[in-house]
């Protein structure tokens, strides 16, 4: 283990010049308290989770101190925002401290946001609040958990500094980690300033640092577009299978490593509804539950064509032709583990889809159904899942037709019950679990936050004495307005 003070850094993204970032200090924050930390988090770096109790860690994480090889710039990128061209962006209120190098020599960023005014705020004055800080920490380390690609974030800082919002709040800093910070922005950028050198110097940058394997192919180029195509194919099954809604699938909110990333208005489904908007700011629709997979495919076309001065355009389109069946294999896997099958089988996308409206048509709590689909014996599990229907009939039409699919997979009821609980949380991070401790937090109590944290990184485990945070939630809970201010 290392100390905090002892990080090794070598920062590469800031070795390729202010055409790409500027040199920017953080702005601290007055008084800083630390809210939550993961210790997982901190491991990657190779850090004792003791480190989070001494006084130099509140000061690293809301900008008071730096270390002396760090490097704070702010990147520039551009971007589609709900389909609209914005030509310039850009870290508004982040910083890229520095890129570490663990033991394992793995390179991990260490970006710090709510760090104050960039040349690249606009109007906004730098900062992220407290309520947003604790979401992003919880849904960055509770996704990785679930086994879902993601950022990560490794604590959270609150502050006395005021800031204004739709009212007063505080300030408050999140420190998340990734092996990269690069967009589709990024590369949007470049290619629509047509400083297409620069756009080659980015790539020749993320290839080296990212898709290493790539160099090795006859076009480099083609090579990592058809690797980002397969790790979103994968991504966006995984928030389909799991009812995540991300809220703000912007071309500038989308990793070039093909990871979650840039949280705002995000929710995990409650009741079952493919039509759910969680961002209160999407008045069309455009970043509903059903819209992310056609979106991750459009985003994809819009770096296929920032990409088009280094690859022809035919092949672009062929490899993005991939997306829609390598993202279809992924779900399909997904589900029949949620569903216990081992196997696959023809009409399996057809028993699928049937359960999903069934679910709708009733709305059925999407993340409960499948946990408790696998506590018990089929029969008694379908028994008890059927008094959440209102079509009993076409529910018993598809528990048939599950229970003559399940029965090809053979098995004991204990294998079952023990590869459904590996695939179906019992926990999964609410919206009304996160206003909760976030009014705690606000309060000044950290402790409700820490143990949803604690709670939520084990997400498939039985943990008793925890049962609460498994429940359905309240009516006030399932319409809880989340926006994009932060």
């Amino acid at each position: 283990m290392k100390s905090l003070t002892d990080l090794t850094f070598d920062n590469r993204f800031a070795r390729l010049g202010d055409a790409f970032s500027t040199h920017v200090l953080p702005d601290p924050i007055a008084e800083p308290r630390v809210v939550v930390v993961s210790p997982a988090a901190m491991a990657l770096l190779d850090l004792d989770p003791s480190e989070a109790e001494s006084e130099v860690f509140a000061q690293l994480f809301a900008g008071h101190k730096l270390w002396s090889d760090a490097e704070p710039r702010a990147m520039v990128y551009s971007g589609h925002q709900f389909g609209g061209y914005n030509p310039r962006l850009g870290d508004g209120r982040g910083l890229l401290l520095g890129e570490v190098v663990n033991q394992a020599g793995e390179y991990w960023d260490l970006h710090l946001k709510g760090a104050g005014q960039t040349p690249y705020s606009r109007m906004g004055d730098g900062r992220a609040v407290l309520r947003s800080s604790i979401r992003e920490f919880l849904a960055s380390e509770h996704l990785h958990a679930l086994g879902i690609p993601s950022s990560r974030a490794l604590c959270v800082t609150a502050s006395s500094t005021p800031v204004w919002r739709e009212k007063q709040e505080s300030a408050a800093m999140v420190l998340r980690l990734a092996q990269s910070h690069v967009r589709f922005g990024h590369f949007e950028y470049f290619y629509y300033t047509q400083q297409h050198d620069l756009l080659k110097q980015l790539g020749e940058h993320v290839l080296g640092c990212h898709f290493r394997a790539c160099l090795e192919q006859p076009e480099p180029y083609l090579a990592m577009f058809r690797e980002v195509v397969e790790r979103n194919a994968e991504l966006i099954a995984h928030w389909q299978a799991y009812g995540f809604c991300h809220g703000v699938m912007n071309s500038d909110n989308m990793s070039i490593l093909g990871i979650t990333f840039d949280y705002g208005p995000y929710a995990f489904l409650d009741d079952f509804d493919a039509r759910h908007i969680c961002n209160h700011s999407d008045d069309t629709g455009r970043y509903s539950f059903s819209n992310q997979v056609p979106i991750a495919q459009w985003n994809l076309a819009a770096l296929g064509q920032a990409l088009t001065p280094l690859v022809e355009v035919d092949a672009l389109r062929e490899t993005l032709s991939l997306f829609l069946p390598l993202y279809q294999t992924h779900y399909l896997d997904l589900m029949r583990r949620r569903l216990g099958w081992l196997s696959s089988d023809a009409g399996d996308d057809a028993l699928i889809q049937r359960l999903l409206q069934l679910m709708q048509d009733s709305a059925v709590d999407y993340s409960n159904f499948f946990r408790e689909l696998g506590d018990s014996a089929a029969e008694q599990s379908l028994a008890r899942l059927r008094e959440d229907f209102t079509d009993l009939q076409g529910f018993d039409a598809w528990a048939s037709a599950y229970r003559i699919r399940s029965a090809q997979d053979g098995g004991t009821q204990a294998e079952r019950r023990t590869r459904m609980h590996a695939a179906n949380p019992k926990y999964i991070l609410r919206n009304y679990l996160a206003q909760q401790v976030i009014d705690a937090a606000e309060q000044g109590d950290y402790a409700p936050v820490r143990e949803l944290h604690a709670v939520l990184s084990r997400p498939f485990d039985e943990q008793p004495g925890f049962e609460r945070y498994a429940q359905r939630p309240p009516e006030w809970g399932k319409h809880l307005e989340i926006s994009c201010s932060s």
